[in-house]
């Protein structure tokens, strides 16, 4: 890897100074190699070429071969002038193009000065858009000058702006200013101790069932498996009877019930399909594409969509200009294309029908698993006909069940003997 680094530095020297690639033939080709290397010219890139000899050498050393030309009695050919300064002797009279190089670099320098693209990376919660619309409410928006952009105050900013943000970084890396937020997906909004009070609970059916299985952890189970319930039913009271010695009611304790409840249920199942369709039909030969280059608010395009009376799609793409990683510029290009269609009838085949029902049933099965729902009998069936298909039947689940209510707070009169009834003797 190092030794690639040096050859790479030495290829771009050699460039920057100019080299010319020369043949040397003659009477003693390999006697001047010998005083080259004597003398302390370098020459590189030496390959045989029938009698002579192809190679590459430095201006400066060039300059040098004469009298060893001379002594060797060798002729030399130029075959190649590469480098920068012939690149420039070649242009010397295209005073434009060298105008427009320096314009372009001035640009590039002043352009650099900019923040021309803001990126945020994990941000979850809201989009980017949203984001940027708070930056731009704090004057942080692309455009704007580098030495302007406070890092630590927009951090400060969207910390005290967003309240599940736990961690944000800013930083500015070429003409990108780079926001990296950590959101807190846990967040709890909890009250002070002395405000929060436990509302006891019960658990209820939502649904007609039968009584699987059931472990309480918390409250007063009401009903046992192999129970038939009821839409409303209470199956686990929050609600705790404290009796006395003799068996009598004297008080209640009340808690949040918690119990894993598994019931039997029916499900019913019904799906319909058409047929017959609506479909588009696109013109290929009606296609419009559009070219673009957006420089600032500035557009220019390659020509104007004309939008048809019976329907269309526009879609494309664009992309920012940038140098390197991370030095974007406010220059933009792209296409948009618009594809013209009508709307047709088409009918589907029975194979494709029956695909559709089954995919859409599966998919149904699946969001009902991922639920804690399992499905012990299937009798779905699926009708086709000419006009509709039609799925229709019966599921036998055994699912979760109860959710919480709120117990019914009940009191207990007490009973206190009047001491003053007795006898005066």
């Amino acid at each position: 890897m190092v030794s690639e680094d040096i050859s790479l530095l030495l290829s771009i020297i050699r460039y920057l100074k100019g080299y010319i690639r020369i043949r040397i033939q003659g009477y003693s080709p390999e006697r001047f190699l010998n005083l080259c290397s004597f003398r302390g010219i370098f020459i590189w890139g030496l390959l045989p070429v029938g009698n002579a000899y192809e190679m590459c050498i430095g201006l400066k050393d060039f300059k040098k071969l004469k009298p060893l030309l001379r002594k060797t009695q060798t002729r030399i050919s130029i075959m190649e002038k590469k480098g920068l300064p012939f690149f420039f002797f070649r242009n010397r009279k295209r005073k434009v193009y060298f105008a427009g190089a320096v314009l372009c670099i001035m640009l590039l320098y002043l352009y650099s000065g900019f923040i021309w693209d803001i990126h945020f990376e994990g941000n979850q919660a809201r989009t980017s858009e949203t984001l940027l619309v708070f930056l731009e409410s704090k004057k942080v928006e692309p455009g704007m000058k580098k030495r302007d952009v406070d890092c630590e105050q927009i951090v400060k900013d969207l910390r005290s702006a967003y309240d599940d943000i736990v961690w944000v970084s800013a930083s500015i890396d070429g003409s990108r200013l780079t926001i990296q937020v950590k959101e807190n997906d846990d967040i709890i909004q909890s009250k002070p101790a002395e405000e929060v009070q436990e509302t006891p609970k019960d658990l209820v059916a939502e649904k007609d069932a039968t009584i699987v299985e059931i472990v309480t952890r918390q409250g007063v189970p009401l009903v046992h498996a192999g129970d038939a319930v009821k839409a409303g039913d209470i199956l686990v009271t929050g609600r705790v009877e404290v009796q006395n010695d003799a068996d009598e009611v004297i008080a209640y304790q009340y808690h949040t019930a918690d119990a894993d409840i598994y019931g039997a249920t029916i499900q019913e199942y019904q799906d319909t399909m058409d047929m017959v369709y609506d479909k588009k039909r696109y013109y290929i030969q009606k296609n419009q594409k559009v070219y673009y280059l957006q420089i600032g608010n500035l557009r220019i395009a390659t020509g104007k969509l004309e939008h048809s009376d019976t329907g269309y799609e526009v879609c494309g793409w664009e992309k920012q200009v940038k140098f390197g990683e991370s030095m974007y510029l406010p220059v933009y290009f792209g296409q948009i294309k618009q594809k013209e269609y009508k709307w047709i009838q088409g009918k589907y085949k029975k194979e494709e029908v029956q695909k559709q029902m089954s995919d859409r049933f599966h998919s149904f099965c699946e969001e009902l698993e991922k639920k804690g729902v399992q499905i012990t009998e299937n009798n779905v069936k699926i009708l086709i006909d000419k006009k509709q298909a039609r799925a229709a039947g019966n599921l036998s689940l055994v699912e979760p069940l109860g959710k919480p209510a709120d117990t019914e707070i009940l009191t207990i009169e007490r009973k206190e003997t009047d001491e003053s009834i007795g006898n005066d003797n």
